[in-house]
């Protein structure tokens, strides 16, 4: 059910991989505006530049207890199972530049991010 919940949540706030596509033929600043710095940069050995942001995103499910219990003479026992709560997803995303005229980069391609994160 926890799966679920969080593959449900990211398919609500659009496919990732659509959102990195938007950026191509884009100059890098523009995603820099729109999601901060980016966390890490590599040099490539063609020249290019990966720029790579990391984020982490909190989904919040409802908390459901579940108590079992067994009444014997004057003896309650059971067990409880709680399930729900905060879950917590860390996703990599990934946009690749070519130096361009302006002493920037233009984004020429991203890396797809894992299943989880699209």
């Amino acid at each position: 059910m926890r799966w679920f919940a969080i593959v449900f949540a990211f398919f609500l706030s659009g496919c990732a991989s659509q959102i990195m596509q938007s950026y191509l033929g884009k100059d890098i600043t523009e995603a820099a505006m729109d999601y901060g710095v980016p966390d890490a940069t590599m040099d490539l050995p063609d020249g290019r530049r990966a720029f790579m942001w990391q984020m982490t995103q909190n989904i919040a499910m409802p908390q459901t207890t579940t108590y079992n219990a067994t009444a014997t003479g004057n003896w309650v026992n059971g067990t409880a199972t709680t399930s729900g709560g905060i879950a917590s997803q860390t996703c990599n995303y990934t946009l690749i530049g070519q130096r361009n005229s302006k002493g920037s980069y233009t984004v020429v391609d991203f890396r797809k991010p894992s299943m989880m994160c699209e």
